[in-house]
């Protein structure tokens, strides 16, 4: 009995497999793909990842060579151009009916977020969004409640569609050297929706989701022009810059800054959090940074209460003094 048990978990350990979507810009993978990969290791089984775009050989190459990653898909199509939602959901249900993945992870950004639930709706299946680790196959952790609360939560869908958190994974090591083959194809092109354009914002300070240091600001600065302070005090540091929910709605500083619940999910070596209070839908974006240092003139301010070093100051006075000094 306990032989043909062993036998059979052997067995369904080998059916599993994990469709991972990876995120680019057609030239290099987003780190946030790595990460996802180490989730995907956590699970078991073989990993296949898709590399959907236009002229993504560059990205296609790069996952071939991370380690754990059994193969390779690339897809190349203008249908994918601004990697809508519309178009790639029918070329991950394709890969999906030709090869019978258990699971399917993107990581937990705009990209993830804006395809999976769409795929998990036509596979009729619920999406399990932003996990932050992983227990078994069909047993995943994910914060709720602006992670006030940890939940576990068991799975009995047939195919498990999740986005995770990349900043709870260790990025997967680049030491592999995965086969490269052709999606399947088709025609993928959508009417429901068209890419026009976009425009990114050039910086030469690190991406704020990967920095390993950050300088973020509140309403406490009072402008958008008092955000000079941060970006000096970031240039020395060599660190993203980054905002609360409250600076970005007073127009201090674009949204793409936001870190919180609805913004970014960041967890830096060093998170320097100035002229912030600590609303609870800020700290569920960065409270898992490994040392967070709060400069507020409030004494009472929540932020103290998750921050490893607190100065009770005024900003104006204490950010410039600590910019000199380094």
């Amino acid at each position: 009995m306990f032989s043909r048990i062993a036998v059979r978990n052997q067995f369904l350990g080998r059916l599993k497999s994990t469709l991972v979507i990876a995120e680019h810009n057609n030239e290099a993978l987003n780190p946030v793909t790595q990460n996802t990969i180490t989730a995907a290791k956590k699970i078991g089984g073989d990993i296949t990842v898709l590399v959907a775009g236009t002229k993504c050989g560059p990205a296609s190459e790069a996952a071939s060579k991370l380690q754990g990653v059994t193969k390779v898909l690339v897809a190349e199509n203008e249908a994918f151009k601004g990697f809508t939602a519309e178009s790639l959901t029918p070329l991950i249900l394709a890969a999906q009916n030709q090869f019978k993945f258990t699971h399917i992870l993107a990581g937990c950004t705009a990209f993830g977020k804006s395809v999976l639930p769409r795929v998990a709706a036509k596979l009729d299946v619920s999406p399990i969004s932003d996990i932050i680790d992983v227990k078994s196959e069909d047993t995943f952790v994910r914060p709720v409640y602006a992670g006030n609360a940890i939940l576990t939560l068991k799975s009995k869908d047939p195919v498990k569609v999740i986005t995770v958190r990349g900043t709870n994974f260790e990025a997967t090591k680049v030491d592999g050297g995965a086969a490269v083959e052709q999606a399947p194809a088709g025609d993928f092109k959508s009417d429901l929706t068209v890419f026009v354009s976009q425009e990114l914002t050039k910086s030469d300070r690190p991406e704020l989701t990967s920095a390993k240091a950050i300088v973020s600001g509140g309403r406490g600065l009072k402008s958008g022009d008092n955000f000079k302070l941060l970006y000096d005090l970031a240039d020395k540091l060599n660190a993203a810059v980054g905002a609360s929910r409250a600076a970005v709605d007073a127009g201090y500083v674009p949204n793409d800054l936001q870190i919180g619940q609805t913004g970014k999910i960041v967890a830096p070596e060093l998170y320097i959090a100035v002229g912030i209070s600590g609303a609870i839908q800020h700290l569920a974006g960065m409270k898992d940074s490994k040392t967070i240092v709060a400069i507020n003139k409030d004494p009472e301010a929540p932020i103290f209460q998750v921050a490893d070093i607190g100065l009770v100051a005024d900003l104006f006075k204490a950010v410039p003094e600590l910019t000199q000094k380094i």
